[in-house]
């Protein structure tokens, strides 16, 4: 059998259309909030046992490197809904197309973009 297939790929090269990069986003920020959002529930937990494990929380939530970590997991949710009506949408046939892709991960884009900055200045 010959085998003309190319071997040893330089991944590094490939040309990712935008509807690809922003499904593979969706998949990284799907892992990402699995971590983040049992950091957030413990903390959750953690105000909620006692008057002073919610002064905990709220002294731990006015340190900077806390208030990001929260920002990076309220980012990767607001991230994930959007691309995830993304594709419901195209479930339900809207956006099959190329042209049609390529708004709609445009779209994705903006509006995630959008809603986390509003989220930044929310926490911040």
């Amino acid at each position: 059998m010959n085998d003309n297939r190319p071997k040893n790929l330089d991944i590094t090269t490939f040309k990712y259309p935008l509807p690809a990069i922003t499904s593979l986003l969706h998949r990284l920020s799907g892992a990402f909030i699995f971590v983040g959002v049992a950091l957030m529930l413990y903390l959750l937990e953690l105000s909620l046992q006692s008057e002073s494990g919610f002064a905990l929380v709220q002294e731990l939530l006015s340190n900077v490197l806390i208030k990001f970590i929260a920002w990076a997991v309220l980012a990767g949710l607001l991230y994930h809904l959007i691309a995830g009506m993304k594709h419901l949408l195209m479930d339900l046939g809207f956006g099959e197309t190329l042209r049609g892709g390529f708004v709609g991960a445009c779209i994705t884009l903006a509006l995630s973009a959008a809603a986390i900055i509003v989220a930044g200045v929310w926490i911040w």
